[in-house]
């Protein structure tokens, strides 16, 4: 709504008030003025991001249930914008997903173990059955006298040997395994560093 006292003014010098006040709520009343100027880099490249994305990327890996509003409050900028990053970030794949911590040794899976997997030929579907088992957490195709390094978790030593002997040795192609047992675990976690991550501004600058 025009204040009344501009609606008071002539046409022409109205016409021209009104015109001064747009300019001035689009120049200064932007809710994330970085949004605009950085995104055009970011959309250049999938893997730009810049710096407020690291910020929100990091509250997300710390806690995944963080309101939209305290992720706005920490960052600085208005909650529509965080929501519009987000909802970017998610597009291009940079989020990948939510999904809950489980404690697992409190639901059962205390034993870690890594377990080096010797196969005939890599690319023959071998990764994709290893994958396919529930126990199995991740699969790596690795250099060297192996094929794959699987990080297993198990109920307890006799769990581990009953996955070795009857799941993971039973695939086509395995010809022998090397297993690692976890005695005790100091870190683990899936939260990247990103402040080592180069950011859409650094990568202007390194254009210019």
């Amino acid at each position: 709504m025009v204040p009344k006292h501009i609606l008071g003014k002539p046409a022409k010098r109205r016409r021209s008030l009104v015109a001064t006040v747009v300019r001035w709520l689009a120049t200064n009343i932007s809710l994330d003025n970085s949004f605009a100027d950085d995104y055009s880099v970011y959309d250049d490249n999938n893997e730009m991001i810049d710096d407020i994305d690291k910020k929100i990327l990091t509250i997300i890996q710390q806690d995944g249930r963080e309101s939209n509003a305290e992720i706005a409050r920490r960052v600085g900028l208005a909650a529509s914008a965080v929501l519009e990053r987000i909802r970017k970030l998610e597009e291009k794949g940079i989020i990948q997903g939510y999904s809950a911590s489980v404690d697992a040794k409190q639901v059962g899976f205390g034993l870690i173990a890594f377990v080096f997997v010797k196969t005939n030929e890599c690319g023959d579907g071998t990764d994709q059955l290893l994958a396919e088992i529930p126990e199995v957490l991740e699969v790596h195709d690795v250099a060297g006298d192996d094929s794959y390094l699987l990080k297993v978790r198990a109920r307890d030593p006799e769990d581990l040997a009953v996955l070795l002997r009857e799941k993971l040795k039973s695939v086509p192609m395995v010809i022998s395994t090397r297993t690692t047992v976890v005695l005790h675990t100091v870190k683990e976690t899936t939260a990247l560093p990103l402040d080592r991550c180069i950011s859409a501004a650094a990568a202007k600058g390194k254009k210019r």
